[in-house]
């Protein structure tokens, strides 16, 4: 896939994420292509499996929704408290510790037990709660509205809280990793509000189990020269882990 193609089949998956689903004359029209070139791009993407041709468009398949937040958090549970609890190695006593909202990073947030005098910032309800009260740790949420699926705060005005702070760490959940395209989540508030934060964190860690190298996800979050590190519970295979040691990516394995 070449650069051009692969920014146009990003833009394009976002759009559908929020549409659910579009017409081949909207995308034609939008990107300034012909329709044969639109229903190959629709082709290629439907190899993947997170979009569905229909009639004279195109619709998000219904594996590419991202389950309810409650059912991320038991799906895939053990994995994800595996590499919760990798990742604790990698905080130090008195460090500042960003901790989104995803499901395997409130699982590592339940691990994380041992430092001492720890900053933690979220934009978290679930992660917020579950560290609040900790001896001689603070704790600060960053605002802004709510969104209940996630149950988390997105939106300029998070942005803006959470940009004020230099994590030593900034722990990342995504919704699924793929060897072409990179990093990608489900939502485009989400992806935008972790995107915001990569350039102000000295490390960047990002939380996976295995079942994420599928490349699920219909929004681009990151490239892969834009993290340093992935704690995962298996190794990835070819092509995904030439793509990371390219990028000069760390791999941290739970097994």
């Amino acid at each position: 896939m070449d650069v051009n193609m692969s920014e146009r089949l990003i833009t394009m998956l976002e759009l559908i994420r929020l549409h659910r689903s579009m017409s081949v004359v909207d995308l034609s029209q939008r990107f300034e292509v012909s329709e044969e070139t639109i229903r190959r791009d629709i082709r290629q993407l439907e190899a993947t499996g997170r979009v569905v041709k229909v009639h004279g468009g195109v619709r998000l398949s219904t594996s590419t929704l991202e389950p309810p937040y409650q059912g991320r958090v038991s799906l895939n549970a053990a994995a994800k408290k595996e590499v919760g609890e990798k990742a604790t190695e990698l905080v130090e006593d008195g460090m500042t510790v960003f901790i989104d909202c995803g499901s395997t990073s409130y699982w590592f947030s339940r691990m994380l037990t041992k430092p001492k005098k720890l900053l933690v910032v979220t934009n978290s309800l679930d992660v917020a709660n579950e560290v609040i009260g900790r001896d001689d740790w603070r704790l600060a949420f960053t605002g802004g509205q709510i969104d209940p699926d996630y149950r988390a705060a997105f939106g300029r005005e998070a942005i803006i809280q959470a940009r004020q702070f230099t994590p030593d760490l900034l722990f990342l959940s995504i919704g699924g990793i793929h060897s072409d395209i990179g990093l990608l989540d489900f939502s485009i508030d989400e992806a935008n509000f972790k995107r915001s934060l990569l350039d102000r964190a000295r490390r960047k860690v990002v939380l996976t189990d295995s079942s994420k190298f599928s490349g699920a996800g219909s929004v681009h979050l990151a490239d892969f020269d834009q993290i340093d590190t992935i704690v995962c519970d298996k190794p990835p295979e070819d092509p995904l882990k030439s793509a990371l040691d390219n990028a000069q990516v760390e791999v941290i394995c739970s097994r």
